[in-house]
């Protein structure tokens, strides 16, 4: 990361922003050579208690194989990502939360966003196995209805429904949450849960 004073070095806050953001941007290599950017709804699974990310270690592209953890999302079995991920299953994934806009007074150039960011970037599977499709289904209806009460699957629908899991081999977080009162702001608005993004004045 070139501007390395904004690299997110808490992993605990890395994940943080992975739950608490409804969308990602899986990014594929498409048919013609062109990157391909789509949105979808995901859910983070982490990696196992005693895997060294879970304790505390850092392990980039050299951890391999879902060292971070993974990334779920159902998809149609057809279609573009589908094509793209059988082709060549190296992608990429993104996720941005939008926290603060800073309102500009006298000039344009006041004006300022504040944000936090990751960047994922993993091999891709696409998942035939009835149990692991079942496990990506839960962690994605776990985060999007965490109270639960959402009865069982139909087999019918698990039959024609995708499920892609990413092996996370590098992640990286950003941000720039401001200075001094900014940043209090900031955090305070992060802690409390406030809908985002808020306007400083």
């Amino acid at each position: 990361m070139r501007r390395w004073k904004k690299e997110i070095k808490d992993k605990a806050v890395i994940i943080n922003v992975l739950n608490r953001c409804h969308v990602g941007c899986l990014g594929t290599i498409g048919r013609d050579g062109y990157p391909m950017v789509k949105p979808l709804n995901f859910a983070y699974n982490p990696p196992p208690f005693n895997s060294p990310i879970s304790k505390g270690g850092d392990r980039g592209v050299e951890g391999g194989k879902g060292g971070f953890g993974k990334i779920y999302f159902h998809t149609a079995k057809e279609g573009e990502k589908i094509e793209d991920i059988k082709r060549d299953n190296r992608v990429c994934f993104e996720v941005d939360m939008p926290i603060a806009y800073v309102k500009a007074k006298n000039q344009p150039c006041e004006a300022d966003y504040l944000y936090r960011s990751v960047i994922i970037k993993g091999m891709a599977y696409i998942i035939e196995d009835k149990e692991e499709k079942l496990f990506g289904l839960k962690c994605l209806m776990q985060k999007y209805q965490p109270e639960g009460w959402y009865g069982d699957f139909p087999e019918e629908k698990l039959k024609i429904t995708g499920i892609v899991r990413i092996d996370i081999e590098e992640m990286v977080g950003k941000e720039d949450l401001g200075k001094d009162e900014q940043k209090e702001a900031v955090l305070r608005a992060l802690e409390d849960k406030m809908n985002l993004p808020i306007v400083l004045e």
